[in-house]
């Protein structure tokens, strides 16, 4: 099952994208090229690896 920020591989031209949203037949892709677009799951593969290494940085917070 996929998961909002999975890392994903397209089957039919290899392009890379990040998991923003789901439904029940499709998830909302944005593309390396910043494109955007709906697919369906079927066409998708989670690259488990590059997912394991994305990283959301959050910055320290300072006492004011």
């Amino acid at each position: 099952m996929f998961k909002i920020g999975d890392c994903v591989i397209y089957a039919l031209d290899g392009a890379r994208g990040v998991v923003l949203g789901m439904n029940n037949h499709s998830c909302h892709v944005i593309w390396e090229d910043y494109f955007v677009s709906w697919e369906k799951m079927e066409l998708l593969t989670v690259d488990d690896e590059l997912t394991k290494k994305q990283k959301i940085a959050v910055p320290k917070r300072t006492p004011t």
